[in-house]
């Protein structure tokens, strides 16, 4: 399939910019893959698509504030820095982007805080915008991480940042409420739909709930300069999938009951960690998997994700899951039915 097919026109009204009030009150748009019935519920609804003996998987990474300014030494300019990951606990390096990336070279020195308290030296270039800081800290590094992150903001994608500016309330909107183990740059958006009564209505239901970490980098967001898709790299994410979860699925998928992916991370990542027939394997490592159609799924046979903006790898993956000509009727009547967009949009479920 070519970039041009999911292109489509999306105004800036149609992007949320704020979650619901309550999290599970957004709009569900239910897709059936097998005859192509179209539903309108809302998200607090999903349970009725599910019984006992099935199995929800959700990613429970957690999102830390990754978008810190600065100040270079001598001219004073501000430099936007975006923390991607910890390369180094003892050093304290880490893999940033900056912007404005031209006046930033090896050997300049930021300074971040009102006191200008936290001091990074840039060390090495890793990509035109991307470069290893390391930060000059004598703390304990608790300590330091705590300074680090009281100076950063939420990672807010740029379908929100671009229509509003980040408030001090989005690094609680911009996480799930089982958020758990540190590590992403973005939210796994279509978990922040669940709610503790949802949670807990799924566990009287006997519906599962199996937890994997996937560590949501950039790499979702990057645009796609090529048309032809098999020529699209996406960036590495690193995943975690453990015994306890790989039980969960497995036992499900044995007793014929349905399997759930929440969201394009998790879905992602159990196609990495996919086994012979379907099985959910432990895994621990990296992927850089990129899923368009056509594509033939291992281990999910159920799938929510928001709706997603054009052009972009995670509609690819809902087009591959759902059907390109269901996906695509589906994101037409959302448009014309005022459902929301993006980050904090609603949700689509697609199912037998």
């Amino acid at each position: 399939m070519k970039l041009s097919q999911f292109k489509f026109k999306l105004t800036e009204d149609k992007i949320a910019l704020y979650p619901p009030q309550n999290r599970d009150e957004a709009k569900l748009m239910v897709l059936h893959k097998s005859t192509g019935e179209i539903e309108d519920r809302l998200f607090k609804d999903i349970l009725d698509y599910f019984d006992d003996g099935d199995s929800f998987i959700f990613n429970d990474t957690q999102v830390f504030p990754a978008r810190l300014y600065g100040n270079k030494e001598k001219t004073g300019a501000k430099i936007e820095v975006f923390l991607l990951r910890e390369l180094n606990e003892k050093l304290r390096l880490w893999d940033v982007l900056v912007d404005p990336a031209r006046k930033i070279r090896i050997g300049n020195k930021l300074y971040f805080g009102e006191d200008s308290s936290m001091v990074a030296e840039v060390i090495d270039n890793t990509t035109s915008r991307g470069r290893t800081l390391r930060f000059l800290y004598d703390g304990p590094h608790d300590e330091f991480k705590e300074a680090l992150y009281a100076l950063g903001e939420a990672p807010m994608p740029d379908d929100v940042r671009s229509l509003r500016p980040t408030e001090p309330e989005d690094m609680e909107r911009f996480q799930t409420i089982y958020a758990k183990k540190e590590g992403a740059v973005t939210a796994p958006t279509t978990g922040m739909h669940f709610s503790r009564e949802l949670m807990k209505r799924m566990e009287i239901k006997g519906v599962n709930q199996a937890f994997i970490t996937i560590h949501c980098g950039l790499g979702n967001f990057r645009n796609i300069d090529v048309e032809d898709l098999t020529k699209h790299k996406t960036d590495s994410e690193q995943i975690f999938v453990g015994e306890e979860a790989c039980q969960i699925v497995n036992k499900s998928k044995k007793e014929g009951h349905k399997v759930c992916a929440i969201g394009a991370s998790v879905l992602k990542a159990t196609e990495t960690a996919a086994g012979p027939e379907g099985i959910l394997k432990e895994f621990e490592g990296w992927t850089n998997k990129f899923i368009f159609p056509p594509y033939d799924f291992n281990v999910a046979d159920s799938y929510v994700v928001n709706f997603q903006l054009p052009l972009t790898t995670m509609l690819m993956m809902t087009c591959a899951f759902g059907g390109y000509e269901n996906v695509m009727k589906a994101y037409n009547k959302a448009i014309k039915e005022d459902y929301k967009f993006g980050t904090y949009g609603d949700a689509l479920l697609i199912t037998d």
